[in-house]
C-alpha cells in the first residue's frame, strides 16, 4: 500500500503511528505523514519518541512528519459549519501553540518551520536531504475550507447559517471555493 488514511471513521492521531508502521514495513523507502496539529497533540508528539528510538535501524532514515499547524481542530470546525450550520466554537476547537520542530530537535531529530508560502520549497528540499527524520511545522490558515468545493456547495445553506450566526472567519476565503466549484 502506498497511501493510507483513516477513512470515514473520523480517527484522529493515526498519521504518525501509520508512518512508523510504514517505515518498519519498508525501512528503505521514504515515508511522509501529513497530520493536523490537533492530532499531533493527541498522539504524534509522544510517537516522535518512538521515531527517535528506532530511526537509526532504518536503511533510509527519510521520515517526514508534516504538521499543518493552524491552532484549530479544523476538520471538526468545518464539519460543524457545513453539516450543522453552527459557527466555530473556540472553547472546544482551539489547539494550544506548540513548536513541533523545536521539540523534534530536542529529541535529536531535525525540525524546520514554515511561516510563509515562499518557505515551502526550501523546507521540502531540506527534509528530503536530511540524514534523519524531519518534522516540518507548517503554519496554515484555519479559514481555508478543508472540504472540496463540490462538498462545500452541497452544504452551502448550512454554511450560510453558520455565517449568519456570526462566523465571519468561515466567509473569509469562500470566494475561491465557490469559483472552484463553478
Amino acid at each position: 500500500m502506498e497511501f493510507s488514511v483513516s477513512g470515514t471513521l473520523a480517527t484522529m492521531g493515526c498519521a504518525v503511528p501509520y508512518a512508523i508502521a510504514a517505515k518498519f514495513a519498508h525501512p528503505d523507502r521514504p515515508v511522509i505523514a501529513c497530520v493536523g496539529d490537533g492530532a499531533m497533540q493527541m498522539s504524534g508528539i509522544s510517537e516522535l519518541i518512538t521515531i527517535q528510538r528506532y530511526w537509526r535501524q532504518w536503511t533510509n532514515p527519510q521520515l517526514i512528519i508534516l504538521v499543518l499547524s493552524n491552532h484549530d481542530l479544523n476538520f471538526v470546525t468545518w464539519e460543524q459549519r457545513l453539516m450543522l450550520g453552527n459557527p466555530r466554537f473556540a472553547e472546544s476547537q482551539e489547539v494550544p501553540d506548540f513548536s513541533y520542530a523545536q521539540y523534534a530537535e530536542s529529541l535529536g531529530l531535525a525540525g524546520v518551520r514554515i511561516e510563509r508560502p515562499e518557505d515551502i520549497e526550501a523546507a521540502l528540499d531540506y527534509a528530503f536531504q536530511a540524514d534523519r527524520p524531519v518534522v516540518i511545522d507548517a503554519l496554515t490558515d484555519p479559514n481555508i475550507i478543508v472540504f472540496n468545493p463540490k462538498v462545500a456547495v452541497q452544504y452551502a445553506p448550512k454554511l450560510a447559517a453558520a455565517i449568519a450566526k456570526g462566523d465571519t472567519a468561515a466567509a473569509s476565503h469562500l470566494g475561491a471555493t465557490i469559483k472552484a466549484a463553478l
